[in-house]
């Protein structure tokens, strides 16, 4: 995969809408009509050395079943259309996230159409209870656009609620009903001890019909969906349908160690690929929600990406890890803290960072103004440095990796045939037709041999070369005798720093394939 289609698909999306369904043609969030649950945090009443006779899950059943209720979200009837005016299965956000992510084969799996009750529209969603005292979690697709929430209990007894707290990014919410009695609860389990293959039960309320128990395994650990920067789902065999999103995922003690939201489909239906929010993850963001309100998340202010072992050889790692700046934003926190472009950060807030995820999870999870330790892999030296996380606002956006495809239309420059590059240096007219500041410095790439590394690597005519190993160059023969000097330092690749649009991307390109 080349560098700019790693940036893509690490885009945020909103998570809007009907069940997530993943699938070659359809991905959608499992709820029923407009909306899915999730679980909650506070005082339970814990459930634990349940054991299952003869092979029966009833006694888990039977303690976890009373706390998961049903959701119903009120909302306007508002009917959505397209840009060509035609209706929408589900709301405009949601099909963008479909366009934007899986184009033509994508498409919002159309949940069941919200009942319309003169100027209202109902849609149906699951959750639990966490709290004796009315908490309540869910997804935050499910409740997303309510005027009004009702909860239905076990029982039967429906009450209105209240949202206390949401966040879109890690789609939970937190709801809160008055009950004139203590309400049973289920406790919260520990997700990070799963393995492929443990016994799970999804509960919830699939397509309106009441609270339904399935049964299955985990199928795998760490799922991301490219649907938010916290993806790290369970994906589970356990069947899950439209109105079971925001249900508990349950182990076989009856502690919640997921939130069920999405299904991968290709017909609306379970085809046994389902994904639950884990609980440790959930837990922590529900507890904050609990407090009321929004999440503020940190901001660091870096472009990141991850380290290759062609990278990693190019820049003296003995592994690959951690996250490589690519580029730092004017006025950021990183830039502040003296964070520079070829950094590789290891290490932030005492937690080891191994990929590009990692990172963007660790700063997420500081609240803004704190100040933290950054560890940093620096020209084959490790060092820290502190730095004072700022706020992440909305309009803080990844930068683009455009203009593929645009080539300069030099006349001469310098080849580099161990890598199959033509580079020649910036002139008036080349800056002209990039779009390139006055001032931009470097080595455009005039040509890339098809059969060479640097095009196998992703280099692309129109590319322009701003350093080579983490040293900056200013023309096209500096380029190239820094390329040769690495060449005749026995290293097996060569980091290139690339300006590509307005985004900066390292390629390791390795001698070996020239």
């Amino acid at each position: 995969m080349s560098p700019s289609s790693i940036l893509r698909r690490h885009r945020v999306a909103a998570l809007l809408g009907a069940a997530l369904i993943i699938s070659p043609v359809v991905v959608s969030f499992a709820q029923n009509n407009a909306s899915l649950s999730t679980v909650a945090a506070t005082t339970q009443t814990p459930v634990a050395g349940i054991t299952a006779p003869n092979g029966s899950f009833a006694p888990v059943i039977a303690v976890t079943k009373p706390a998961v209720v049903t959701i119903t979200s009120i909302m306007k009837a508002q009917p959505q259309v397209g840009d060509d005016g035609s209706p929408l299965g589900g709301n405009v956000p949601f099909d963008q996230f479909f366009q934007q992510f899986f184009g033509d084969q994508g498409m919002p799996m159309p949940r069941t159409p919200p009942q319309q009750q003169g100027q209202r529209a109902e849609a149906l969603g699951s959750g639990f209870i966490v709290g004796a005292d009315g908490t309540i979690v869910t997804n935050n697709h499910v409740i997303d656009g309510a005027s009004s929430i009702k909860v239905t209990l076990d029982d039967g007894t429906e009450l209105p609620a209240k949202l206390v707290g949401h966040d879109a990014k890690n789609d939970l919410a937190v709801l809160k009903i008055k009950a004139d009695k203590p309400l049973p609860t289920v406790k919260w389990g520990d997700s990070s001890k799963l393995m492929t293959g443990d016994q799970v039960l999804a509960i919830g309320n699939p397509f309106g019909i009441g609270t339904t128990v399935t049964a299955g395994i985990v199928s795998a650990r760490g799922r991301d969906l490219h649907s938010g920067p916290f993806d790290d789902f369970i994906q589970i065999d356990a069947p899950i349908n439209h109105g079971n999103s925001g249900g508990p995922l349950v182990d076989v003690n009856g502690n919640v160690i997921g939130i069920n939201t999405a299904i991968y489909s290709p017909n609306g239906g379970s085809v046994g690929v389902g994904f639950a929010i884990p609980s440790d993850q959930a837990e922590k963001v529900v507890a904050k929600l609990m407090k009321g309100g929004d999440i503020e998340y940190g901001y660091l202010g870096v472009q990141i990406q991850p380290v290759t072992p062609d990278v990693a050889s190019a820049i003296g790692l003995d592994h690959p890890g951690g996250a490589l700046v690519s580029q730092v934003t004017d006025g950021s926190p990183a830039a502040k803290a003296g964070i520079e472009t070829g950094d590789v950060i290891t290490g932030f807030g005492g937690q080891e960072i191994k990929d590009p995820k990692d990172l963007s999870r660790a700063v997420a999870d500081v609240s803004p103004g704190a100040k933290e330790t950054v560890n940093i892999w620096r020209k084959g030296k490790a060092m820290q440095i502190s730095a004072d996380v700022g706020r992440n606002a909305e309009d803080q956006k990844t930068a683009s990796n455009g203009n593929e495809g645009r080539s300069p239309s030099a006349e001469q420059g310098l080849r580099v045939p161990s890598l199959g590059l033509g580079l020649t240096d910036l002139t008036p007219d080349i800056r002209d037709q990039l779009n390139l500041a006055g001032n931009q410095r470097g080595a455009v790439v005039e040509r890339v041999n098809p059969d060479k590394a640097a095009s196998a690597a992703g280099i692309q005519p129109g590319d322009v070369i701003v350093g080579v190993d983490q040293t900056p160059v200013r023309t096209a023969r500096q380029a190239n005798q820094a390329i040769a000097e690495a060449g005749k330092s026995g290293k097996k690749s060569v980091l290139l720093l690339i300006d590509r649009g307005d985004a900066q991307i390292f390629v390791a390109v390795p001698f070996a394939a020239g």
